[in-house]
């Protein structure tokens, strides 16, 4: 195991089990070893769309900060972005 992965699983322990269980899904899918994550079927038709557009090469453009905030009705305050390293 690398020692992102040690760090990463050292983080993930430290979360409450419900969001623990959440990441394992997403490793285990990631893998490829389990069942797809599930969607709700009411974001079905988003989620298609959303990977018809990345297919396309179609990605977010301008101040990606501000389409979450939009896309979420939030304001621009709520949002902290990543320090670029």
């Amino acid at each position: 195991m690398t020692d992102r992965l040690e760090k990463a699983v050292a983080a993930v322990r430290r979360m409450p089990a419900a969001e623990q269980d959440t990441i394992a899904q997403a490793i285990l899918s990631l893998a490829q070893i389990t069942e797809p994550l599930d969607v709700a079927p009411e974001h079905v038709a988003a989620m298609t769309a959303g990977l018809d557009q990345a297919d396309r090469g179609v990605f977010v453009e301008g101040d990606a900060a501000e389409a979450v905030a939009a896309a979420f009705g939030s304001t621009r305050s709520h949002i902290q972005p990543t320090p670029s390293s």
